[in-house]
């Protein structure tokens, strides 16, 4: 039998700035188990492949799948609507289904909107994808399959909640192969990205990902963490490595002995990885450096301690002071994320936040909009207190607002959103800085990638 995995072509914002986008890991995930199960597999990548639409039904009818899997974003969850349409035309026997944070948190808002997907995997979908392909094989309904919300006679039926993998060297490695490799490159050089543990302990208001994978983590055994760098490094070619765990150095013990086990094994490689700044040292930070890797990844969200608290964020600024300063001191770049637009947040706490952007040392800063993406408790607060701006799913990009600020207009958040960039990057000492060091990539492909899609943003924005 044959299963095919689609993400859906859409826009991406970090594909229109930096000129290049990450695997859909999750979907590689799937494809591994799919194949330990007999199962003949196909990936499509439609963000970095951009087939047209002739190409995509061309490349559906020559597979022929008897499942076909979908996965999305809340921004990207109207494309996948598409697909799903195109698919139920080529043929209606087609099992058509679609995991992902929106779809975990919509389940029977997406079957509503979109008649064409038959079933929604909630959460963690490794396990489910397994029973359900059984399922279908041996031609039996799907009752007891936990974490999945159907139709059936008519119905909705939402099955109990899947329970946590908690051995993840259980799964198998994902299905690199079927993935385009050579696609992933930026700057001629090729890359890849990692998984390495799963699930966050914390409460950040904003992030659905401790609601999806569990707020208790998870990890891989260094050994096969030091397998997948090995696979993709030896096999692939893979020449720089992003480490997507929500926060690499939860464990720091642990990131510590992954680090040193890259440099045990004499693996040649370059990598980032993220962290917070209350699981970060400058001991770590060495350690990682050593290693390969060049930049860590801050979730510092705000320079306001007034909403740091109220986002939950668990941190203060002292500490993203430290952090900063103890990860360039051990030889990385910083890469600090930040987030203006709260409810309740003055103008004067998103100028702070811009400020402390500049103030707390970052390398790079990352500037988004509050969003209140389905599932979070922002989502909940924000429907409770009537501050939708829009249901229209194409806008949750956090690059747009989408949601009510007691004191200001979204035309000043706007502004405000773009002048942060502005403030941040056009500074003289780090242009300089950029050209002496980074060769120009932030002259040369951020800031003309960001005025493309600033100009298509303001675009959609008056729409």
């Amino acid at each position: 039998m044959k299963a095919l995995l689609i993400l859906p072509p859409s826009f991406s914002i970090v594909k229109a700035v930096v000129g290049g986008s990450g695997p859909p890991l999750g979907l590689a995930y799937l494809a591994s188990v799919a194949r330990e199960r007999g199962w003949k597999v196909e990936i499509i990548d439609g963000v970095t492949e951009e087939p047209s639409v002739d190409e995509l039904r061309r490349r559906i009818k020559a597979f022929s799948p008897d499942i076909v899997g979908l996965t999305a974003t809340t921004s990207a969850i109207l494309d996948a609507y598409e697909v799903a349409r195109l698919v139920k035309e080529i043929d209606p026997e087609i099992l058509v289904m679609i995991g992902g944070p929106h779809a975990t948190f919509m389940a029977r808002e997406v079957l509503e909107e979109c008649p064409y997907i038959d079933l929604v995997v909630r959460g963690e979908g490794d396990i489910t994808f397994g029973e359900l392909l059984e399922r279908f094989e041996r031609g039996q309904d799907y009752a007891d399959v936990l974490g999945i919300t159907y139709r059936k006679n008519g119905m909705m039926k939402d099955n109990p909640p899947r329970p946590l993998i908690r051995n993840l060297d259980s799964l198998p490695i994902p299905a690199y192969d079927l993935l385009p490799l050579d696609k992933y490159v930026v700057d001629k050089v090729r890359y890849a990205a990692i998984m390495t543990s799963r699930g966050c302990p914390y409460n950040c208001i904003f992030c659905s990902s401790s609601l999806q994978f569990g707020k208790k983590w998870r990890a891989h055994s260094v050994d096969r963490v030091i397998e997948e760098i090995k696979l993709l490094t030896e096999k692939y070619k893979v020449r720089e490595i992003e480490f997507l765990d929500d926060t690499f150095t939860l464990n720091m013990k642990r990131a510590k002995q992954i680090a040193e086990k890259i440099i045990e094994e004499g693996i040649d490689i370059s990598w980032s990885a993220s962290s917070r700044v209350n699981t970060f040292s400058y001991e770590v930070g060495e350690a990682l450096h050593r290693a390969g890797a060049h930049t860590v990844y801050f979730g510092i969200e705000s320079g306001s301690e007034r909403t740091l608290k109220f986002i939950g964020k668990g941190i203060s600024k002292r500490q993203a002071l430290d952090a900063v300063a103890a990860a360039k001191k051990a030889g990385l770049n910083a890469l600090g994320a930040f987030i203006i637009g709260f409810p309740y947040e003055t103008e004067e706490e998103m100028r702070e936040t811009i400020r402390f952007a500049d103030k707390v040392g970052v390398d790079l800063a990352q500037f988004t909009i509050a969003t209140p993406y389905p599932g979070t408790r922002l989502w909940e607060i924000a429907t409770r207190e009537n501050l939708l701006l829009t249901r229209n799913w194409r806008k949750y990009t956090t690059v747009d607002v989408v949601m009510k600020n007691l004191y200001l207009t979204p035309e000043k958040i706007k502004r405000l959103f773009l002048w942060a960039y502005v403030s941040f990057y056009l500074r003289p000492k780090r242009v300089l800085k950029d050209i002496l060091v980074n060769h120009g990539f932030i002259l040369r492909r951020a800031i003309p990638g960001a005025l493309r899609f600033v100009k298509r943003t303001i675009l959609r924005y008056w729409e």
